[in-house]
């Protein structure tokens, strides 16, 4: 919720339309070096609470200081995000090349080319805006659904941005559903990746998540089950290129449809699936994991008991 109303709403998509023109113009060296000062204060002021919170779940195994430093580092990625992303539209086929690499991909590439889409269940990791980006320009086309944001201004020019970079975008709320429109995209070549690791519809999965139980999105892998499509986990971390940063897009395995059991029982053993394999790559690069909401059942449990205590 937004308590400054509709002043607060002109102010938030102020700032972000000011980012959008400014930030894109900044030598690259000194737009890495002002959203890391934003982290560090956002840090410093306790603005990763959160963030903290769900790092403590991944890597119980820290020390204080060692989470510190993992929190710190974890929101210089997290702003890393934006900072490319105001930058994306003036970037140019090859410096979207040389900025992504990828891992595993041959699979999806071999289905796609035989005219076939593939699913892709994605966890917010690295930055998936520049993994679109380049996936459209340098590889097909690309379908996903985003959240519809607060302000409404905000998400129409995120919208908009995102369809400039030349993916197609179906808003989650606010329109027609989005499930129809996945199926058609489903059957025509194409990628549609969906981020799923955490439930945004109150009828999600639940899923043993790095040793805890979260509610994963269900959509992944009811998509591949009823268009009998390709389901793959995919992880996205950043990489220090030089003086720059790039990413590194890892498809990992192809999850196995399961041959018996009710649909409900096959997408929760799919979406399983895609948990194990995130929180393996979670687990090796927290850093890269910009969940910054609850995702822990536990963690949402206590946030329910304090609302009806208001």
């Amino acid at each position: 919720m937004n308590l400054l109303g509709g002043a607060g709403d002109l102010i938030t998509a102020a700032g972000f339309r000011a980012a959008w023109t400014g930030v894109r113009w900044l030598p690259e060296p000194a737009a890495y070096a002002l959203f890391d000062r934003i982290a560090d204060v956002t840090v410093l002021r306790g603005g990763a609470r959160r963030l903290a919170a769900n790092y403590r779940k991944v890597r119980p195994d820290l020390t204080d200081g060692e989470l510190h430093d993992l929190v710190l580092t974890g929101m210089r990625s997290y702003l890393r995000y934006y900072g490319e992303a105001f930058r994306l539209p003036v970037l140019s086929p090859e410096e979207l090349a040389v900025r992504v690499r990828t891992e595993g991909d041959a699979p999806a590439r071999e289905v796609i080319d035989a005219g076939g889409s593939a699913i892709c269940f994605l966890g917010h990791m690295g930055n998936w805006d520049l993994a679109g980006a380049w996936a459209s320009v340098h590889w097909t086309a690309v379908t996903t659904v985003a959240e519809r944001l607060k302000p409404e201004e905000v998400f129409r020019e995120f919208l908009e941005f995102r369809e400039g970079l030349g993916m197609t975008i179906l808003p989650l709320t606010g329109g027609p559903a989005p499930f129809p429109l996945l199926r058609e995209a489903a059957r025509r070549p194409g990628l549609i990746p969906l981020l799923a690791d955490r439930d945004l519809t109150h009828s999600g999965v639940a899923v043993d998540f790095c040793g805890h139980r979260a509610r994963m999105a269900p959509g992944p892998a009811a998509l591949a089950l009823v268009e009998q499509r390709p389901l793959f986990p995919v992880s996205i971390r950043h990489e220090r290129r030089g003086r720059s940063w790039g990413i590194v897009i890892t498809f990992h395995d192809e999850v196995a449809v399961p041959a018996t059991g009710t649909t409900r029982d096959r997408v929760e053993a799919m979406t399983q699936s895609c948990a194990d394999a995130l929180a393996a790559a979670i687990t090796d690069s927290p850093q890269d994991w910009h969940m910054l909401q609850r995702v822990f059942e536990d963690d949402l449990d206590l946030e329910r008991i304090g609302s009806g205590h208001r």
